[in-house]
């Protein structure tokens, strides 16, 4: 094999925003942004620009790009034989090389002139100012070679076998479109095996069936699709555009066409005036539509987002941990289909997961156990949790979280009786605005 010229090497866009599943699939972005982008709880694709689609031409150029990097990465032996941290160490010193060959005059930038991202904080008090310029930070338009070469790095760590196509929901794309993408991709990455996107259920539901089927034989593996909600009134509120009928119409419409089918529940998300309704139309739901997967991810008010400004107007009032926590009981106990649930989120209080209906009595027994603390317990419980939650997210605590709960440590324990309710409360609130659900 020739050896590859450097400075030829061009960074591709990468999806900021993907499952849990796809953290170390390959991504690719036929669609920039949100096509809808009005839920008022969403900070996400808030951040840069408008949403597009993509021209089959950019597409293509992007998938060059990575095979490119890729091609590197194999020509410089890059974590072959030994998978590991070596092969971060290798990469940052090729990552060094490329950008000192593309610092040359005339070599052209691949992103120049596209905008990035940017968080708007001018009306933000200091503190939400803080937690805008945080979640800002998980969210690149355009993508620099460092992260192009992690990102395939780190696909290669990983199986190489999953791609994921963002942005947010890639069924606004023609059938036909979505083919000739995807050929393309396996083209150059000969090993993949499996495609997954996010949908709405709302495109899926208006979609033809035989559409749908095209999309399975390009090779569609999965549809992630946000529900949220199965209450109609909590679904008008938020504007997500959908209703509780149409969540049941697109999820049952892909699995009809052979796709299998994943939905991400919000607990939280009804407040406290439609806790119970929220709960307990949601179960309804996804007892209606079956999906082979429900991943759970408690409500966080990000600052900036039009719900912040319903809570400081007082027409959202927020749930409470507890009311949450009875939110997911409903959904154990009330949803009669076999289902898998999935607690994979940072912003999740309890871990509760399992398969239904078999693991039934074992996800209540743990919902019970929270339910029976003392509320001074359930602060305790709730600072543990979400310090574990902000450790495993971020692999330690940065100095200002460590600040916050130093009061609260006694060797490499939490010791908090001699913290007010609202000393804990207030350390909880600032680690659960650094997390990324």
């Amino acid at each position: 094999m020739a050896d590859i010229d450097l400075a030829l090497i061009e960074p591709f866009e990468i999806c900021s925003i993907r499952p849990p599943t796809e953290n170390f699939s390959l991504t690719f972005r036929l669609t920039r942004n949100c096509g809808w982008n009005r839920c008022l709880f969403c900070p996400v694709y808030k951040q840069g620009v408008k949403f597009s689609k993509r021209t089959i031409e950019e597409v293509k150029k992007d998938v060059d790009r990575a095979r490119a990097i890729n091609d590197l990465l194999t020509e410089r032996g890059i974590c072959e034989p030994y998978p590991g941290m070596d092969g971060y160490r290798e990469a940052a010193g090729l990552i060094a090389e490329i950008t000192e060959a593309r610092s040359c005059p005339g070599t052209e930038d691949g992103n120049r002139g596209r905008k990035t991202a940017a968080g708007k904080s001018g009306s933000l008090s200091a503190d939400e100012a803080d937690s805008a310029a945080w979640f800002a930070t998980w969210f690149k338009d355009a993508p620099t070679i460092e992260d192009s070469v992690y990102h395939l790095l780190s696909w290669r760590l990983n199986g190489e076998q999953t791609c994921f196509i963002g942005d947010s929901n890639s069924l606004l794309l023609t059938p036909a479109f979505f083919l000739e993408a995807t050929s393309y991709i396996r083209r150059a990455f000969p090993g993949l095996t499996r495609f997954t996107i996010y949908g709405r259920t709302r495109s899926a539901a208006q979609m033809p069936l035989h559409d749908l089927e095209i999309f399975r034989s390009a090779g569609l593996d999965r549809i992630h699709f946000g529900l949220e909600s199965g209450c109609d009134e909590v679904l008008g509120f938020m504007k997500k555009g959908v209703t509780g009928d149409q969540h049941i119409l697109g999820c049952r419409k892909t699995v009809d066409a052979g796709i299998s089918c994943g939905v991400y529940v919000m607990p939280g998300l009804g407040g406290a005036r439609w806790t119970e309704r929220h709960a307990a139309d949601t179960a309804r739901v996804i007892t209606g539509a079956a999906p082979d997967y429900v991943r759970l991810r408690t409500l966080e008010v990000f600052p900036g987002t039009p719900l912040a400004a319903a809570v400081r107007e007082g027409t959202f009032t927020e749930a409470t941990e507890e009311q949450v926590v009875r939110e997911i009981r409903t959904l154990v106990e009330g949803i009669e289909t076999e289902t898998t649930i999935v607690s994979d989120s940072a912003s999740n209080l309890l871990d509760v997961s399992g398969r239904l209906p078999g693991d039934r009595s074992r996800m209540l027994e743990v919902i019970d156990e929270y339910l029976s603390l003392s509320p001074r317990e359930k602060l305790t419980f709730s600072l543990a949790s979400r310090l574990q939650s902000f450790v495993g997210q971020y692999g330690g605590l940065t100095q200002e979280i460590m600040r916050a709960v130093m009061p609260f440590v006694t060797g490499d324990r939490i010791d908090t009786g001699k913290a007010s309710d609202d000393e804990i409360g207030s350390a909880i609130r600032l680690i659960r605005s650094r997390l990324m659900p």
